[in-house]
């Protein structure tokens, strides 16, 4: 998997992929459920704070996003 600056994304394609992001990921998180456009203000947030990041899988030909932890233990498992 290869990490992918958000800023290389086009707003539209960034907008797209936080939203597809949201949608599988849902918007119930314990013991508060956020609104749709709330939690897609919160992802983008966070890429920008760097706490998450975009990581593109060539092998499957599609990108997600991931927290910079979940990242990290990646990177470690697959040297």
């Amino acid at each position: 998997m290869i990490e992918v600056p958000y800023e290389s994304l086009s707003s539209q394609a960034l907008e797209g992929l936080i939203e597809s992001f949201v949608l599988r990921e849902g918007t119930d998180y314990g013991h508060r459920e956020f609104g749709f456009e709330e939690k897609v203000k919160q992802v983008k947030a966070q890429l920008q704070r760097k706490e998450a990041l975009i990581v593109f899988d060539p092998d499957l030909e599609s990108a997600t996003i991931l927290s910079r932890v979940a990242w990290k233990r990646h990177v470690d498992a697959h040297p």
